[in-house]
């Protein structure tokens, strides 16, 4: 449940930053009649993202087990693609995204006639962006997890960060993003290795990889994955009580060389 929640939290506080410095500067700059078109290009976002989930999710239930467990592994991965891209272009563009959607509200309404339409499909870009790698996301997770659990803690997350954002618009809520974005981005980061290992595993369980799946450690007789602090292991930090060599290796790969990139200093700007 957590590992959906902080996500869901931290995706759900990207979204609603970019809703709320939209709305705010329309209202600054006397333009509060342009606010439907925020909220069309807001729900047409949506409508998007909870289609695109039904539709993978009903492609799965479709395929033979083999086949279904090379279209996980797909999914995996084009999780773990859009979690380390997200988490690298909020580190790069977080100081200026702010200017950077002001001038794109600009270059929409002076699209004369069409000003309404250009502001929806701004909106919707934006917002579908952050949707869409939710979905991947929590197919990744829904594939790895059974229960209501997983579904009901992104639920809450979505609550919390719809909650946050609105705190941070009206101006009740006063909240560190910087803090917050570099402290999820470690935790996604440890996530997306935990997807990135299922994948391979899952690759093999497809027949697609059949290489280096010595067992490195087994401990299911003190640790299983199904005890509670097991299955809260895993679901944070991908954790497996008999994890092969492939598996082991590829998770370490992947979190040394990101931490090592996340962390290092930024070049100074221009």
């Amino acid at each position: 449940m957590l590992v959906p929640f902080l996500i869901m939290l931290r995706e759900g506080i990207e979204a609603a930053l970019i809703v709320g410095i939209i709305a705010s500067y329309l209202q600054q700059s006397g333009r509060q009649a342009m606010m439907p078109a925020v909220w069309v290009g807001v729900l047409l976002a949506v409508a998007l993202s909870l289609f695109a989930g039904a539709g993978l999710q009903i492609m799965a239930a479709e395929f033979p087990q083999k086949q279904q467990e090379f279209f996980e592994a797909i999914v995996g991965l084009i999780a773990v693609a859009l979690l380390t891209s997200m988490v690298f272009w909020m580190r790069k563009t977080a100081h200026r995204i702010k200017g950077e959607l002001q001038s794109g509200v600009e270059k929409a309404l002076s699209h004369g006639d069409g000003q309404g339409w250009a502001l929806i499909g701004m909106v919707f870009l934006a917002v579908a962006r952050e949707g869409l790698e939710s979905v991947f996301f929590l197919l990744a997770i829904f594939q790895q997890s059974s229960g209501w659990e997983a579904p009901v803690g992104a639920l809450g997350g979505v609550a919390v960060a719809v909650a946050v954002g609105y705190g941070i618009y009206s101006g009740g809520v006063r909240l560190n993003l910087r803090r917050f974005f570099r402290l999820t981005g470690l935790f996604i980061l440890l996530v997306a290795a935990g997807l990135l290992a299922g994948s391979l595993r899952r690759f093999h369980e497809a027949g697609v990889w059949n290489h280096l799946q010595q067992v490195v450690f087994d401990t299911s007789g003190t640790l299983p994955v199904d005890s509670p602090l097991g299955a809260v292991l895993s679901g944070l930090l991908g954790y497996q009580e008999a994890p092969v060599t492939g598996e082991v290796g590829l998770y370490l790969i992947f979190l040394v060389v990101t931490v090592y990139f996340f962390l290092r200093p930024a070049a100074p700007q221009r």
